[in-house]
């Protein structure tokens, strides 16, 4: 439904005059293989709709001529915000067509092709509109089997996503309308079972929407080719890549959702649109806003792991003086391991110190590492996400010719020290090929390390790295003696459920009377255990669907050992959050005067139960790791 014009044609003409007093024709939309779609005033209403008209070569023939009124009545009896609405259905003459609303914006087809890929956050909630569309599609018992960008409109106010042209779609209880052997939708977005000639199913339209997102999020089809037969193999046979590898900026859990629908089994797929938008929504729930210390903490301008780089440049600078004086005079090595001693002190000391007294300042906020981590992943992710958008992810050809540049350089400089040590020929040539080297490999670097900064935050990526880290644990390890955590309220924030239970649990714990908790016991100790235990439980989950997700992507068959470790994770983290949960009502039961001390005892012991069986089931993983290992 945009608004580009097409040359007019007799047939233009022709159904104005059909149509005379009904509609007013203004302009050819576009055409499509069941029909043409025109730009009209309704008369009556005086309002703007799409006509889409049956070509006069089709109508003549009987049978494409109820096929498409069939599906035009079908498609009309949808209604839904994320669907165009058909008005009309009518046989005029020789003409066969249907009024359906007109909606100013263009195709995500023509949006893709002209601005290029969408931002995932864009990207994510056009295909959850998506899906909620067809989901209702398929709840009224309609398949729409050519999902495809050129049938997505995105309003120009409002960037709604509408679903359109149900032109192909049959009544699930009518398969006979177009069944077994009968090949119908566009090549590229087709599901194997439709390439086949298959009965299809709603999972058939989850597949095609999952080339609908691969396309939307990285501009690109998971399978090519010039030959439609070809295409059609590809769908049939051949694995989709995994969306990272071609789209890196895409947060993962939304890679992973999209590569889901592409599993060729349906029922690897989600079992219906409805999950595939609920999955995308969990997927996107996390990049929320940074609670205040956490975003004062990443604001501080002592950055030792973002300025890393930095460091190691003035460290060389400044060590290289004393490695010569040991160089030529070896009986000063005291002196240099003095000065060694001294210049660690004097370089490193002070930003460890400060950031052991900004990580102590942040835990004394009530706030962790994990609250850390996710602030920051939320930052690199936007910064992505911004950098995908502004420049593209691949290195442009300035880039690539820099660091080529750069390369070469480097061999010229490798070549001349080289001579220098007599392992090649000297000659009065180097003296020009030397400081050449030297000139045109550090005019390159400067020119592709611009180029790559524009594409890439090297910086906050170094930083989140860092923070997620070893060194970084132990710091707050460090920083964390002798402090009483603060218990904060549980709130809707980026935390996992478990620490937002555990923080309440805290919070209800210190409300208490000191005789109350000392009949308790440690139940804070108890808290803990289970957040750990639960937080293990969900590391261990995501490595699991990664491989189930990248098993899906290349075709294969799920093995029977990951699918139950999945499943049995899924089942003790469950447990082990709603084992807090338990813990959190009995405590306010008794904070309220409803509840007893026995009662929560017996809660209690129960968590522990549950913290014992998680510690089982990690302690039994080993066999899982090896399984998640590339072979």
């Amino acid at each position: 439904m945009t608004s580009v014009e097409q040359p007019l044609n007799p047939q233009f003409f022709a159904l104005q005059e059909a149509l005379a007093g009904k509609y007013s024709l203004e302009a050819e939309l576009g055409r499509g293989g069941m029909g043409i779609v025109y730009l009209a005033q309704e008369v009556q209403l005086d309002r703007p709709v799409a006509l889409k008209v049956l070509p006069q070569e089709f109508s003549s023939q009987a049978d494409l001529r109820q096929r498409f009124l069939r599906e035009a009545r079908t498609a009309a009896k949808l209604s839904h915000p994320n669907i165009i609405p058909i008005f009309a259905v009518d046989e005029v003459g020789e003409f066969v067509y249907f009024a359906m609303a007109y909606v100013a914006g263009e195709t995500l087809g023509r949006r893709v092709q002209h601005r290029g890929p969408l931002p995932p956050s864009e990207g994510a909630r056009i295909l959850k509109e998506i899906g909620w569309a067809l989901a209702y599609a398929h709840s009224q018992g309609v398949i729409h089997r050519d999902v495809k960008p050129d049938n997505i409109l995105l309003e120009e106010e409002t960037g709604r996503a509408l679903v359109a042209d149900f032109g192909i779609a049959g009544l699930l209880e009518g398969a006979a309308a177009t069944g077994v052997g009968e090949i119908i939708g566009t090549a590229e977005f087709m599901s194997p079972e439709q390439a086949r000639g298959q009965g299809v199913d709603a999972r058939s339209d989850t597949y095609s929407m999952g080339v609908v997102g691969f396309y939307a999020l990285s501009g690109k089809l998971p399978f090519h080719d010039e030959s439609v037969a070809e295409v059609l193999r590809q769908h049939r046979e051949d694995p989709p890549p995994p969306l990272k590898t071609v789209a890196p900026h895409v947060p993962s859990r939304l890679a992973r959702c999209v590569d889901r629908c592409l599993a060729k089994e349906p029922g690897a797929r989600f079992e219906t649109a409805a999950a595939f938008s609920e999955a995308v929504d969990a997927a996107m729930r996390e990049r929320r806003d940074v609670p205040l210390p956490v975003r004062i903490f990443m604001n501080d301008p002592v950055d030792l792991p973002g300025d890393g780089a930095a460091y190691f440049v003035f460290s060389i600078a400044m060590a290289t003086p004393a490695l010569f004086l040991g160089l030529e005079q070896p009986g000063a090595s005291s002196l240099v391991a003095a000065f060694a001693a001294i210049y660690g002190s004097f370089v490193l000391a002070p930003p460890l110190a400060l950031a052991t007294h900004r990580i102590r300042r942040l835990l004394a906020s009530g706030h962790t590492q994990a609250d850390l981590l996710a602030g920051l992943r939320t930052e690199v992710e936007r910064r992505r996400e911004e950098l995908a958008h502004s420049h593209g992810v691949e290195p442009s050809t300035a880039e690539k010719a820099a660091f080529r540049v750069a390369a070469v350089a480097g061999g010229g400089l490798v070549a001349g020290f080289a001579a220098l040590f007599g392992l090649l020929p000297f000659t009065d040539a180097w003296a020009f090929i030397l400081p050449g080297s030297v000139l045109a490999g550090a005019i390159s670097l400067a020119v592709g390390t611009t180029h790559r900064a524009r594409r890439i935050d090297q910086k906050a990526e170094r930083r989140f790295k860092f923070w997620k880290g070893r060194f970084a644990k132990w710091l707050f390890k460090l920083a964390g003696i002798g402090l009483k955590q603060k218990a904060l309220p549980m709130r809707p924030t980026h935390r996992p459920t478990e620490l937002q239970i555990g923080f309440a649990v805290d919070a209800l714990y210190e409300q208490l009377p000191k005789a109350t908790r000392s009949g308790l016991g440690d139940v804070p100790s108890v808290a803990r255990h289970l957040e750990a235990d639960a937080q293990k439980l969900r590391q261990t989950l995501e490595m699991l669907n990664d491989a189930h997700a990248a098993a899906l992507a290349a075709g294969d068959e799920i093995p029977a050992d990951l699918r139950d470790a999945r499943q049995t994770t899924e089942k003790h983290l469950a447990e082990a959050v709603a084992s807090l949960e338990t813990i959190r009502l009995g405590l306010l039961r008794l904070t309220t005067g409803a509840g007893t001390v026995e009662s929560l005892t017996t809660d209690l012991a129960a968590a522990a139960d549950v913290g014992d069986q998680v510690d089982r089931l990690m302690a039994g993983m080993a066999d899982v790791e090896l399984l998640l290992r590339p072979t």
